[in-house]
């Protein structure tokens, strides 16, 4: 049987947001899908295709490239590039101001992988608000 490996970014991105409006288990039922620009086009510095909320609070933006989608994380950056880290993604600091974590999700498996990075800062911000 041949699998098919989903590499295109924009494609990544849908799967992504499908996921995040599909689940509502483990602090993703406060998570939101928002400014979508849907006629986004992958750039090679990544475009902006949405924003990932959690109320009023972006927790990240997703940007499309050709091959591959990324998270960009703004808040709970520790817990996201611990979680991306411990589920084989790749994860690089971005030296802005105010300081990014950027989590790479180069395939439609990591998909999961990459909910479960939103998940884990959704539930920091969850446990901050109690």
């Amino acid at each position: 049987m041949v699998e098919d490996r989903i590499t295109d970014g924009r494609r990544i991105a849908e799967l992504l947001s499908s996921e995040l409006d599909g689940r509502e288990d483990g602090g993703l039922a406060a998570v939101a899908v928002t400014n979508a620009d849907r006629d986004v086009e992958p750039t090679a510095d990544g475009a902006r295709a949405y924003d990932v909320t959690r109320g009023d609070d972006r927790l990240a933006r997703v940007l499309v490239h050709d091959d591959r989608a990324h998270l960009e994380f703004e808040t709970a950056q520790d817990i996201a590039a611990e979680t991306a880290s411990d589920a084989d993604l790749r994860v690089r600091p971005k030296a802005t101001t105010p300081p990014r974590t950027l989590v790479f999700v180069e395939s439609g498996a990591d998909v999961k992988r990459a909910t479960d990075v939103i998940q884990a800062v959704s539930r920091r911000l969850e446990d901050e608000d109690t």
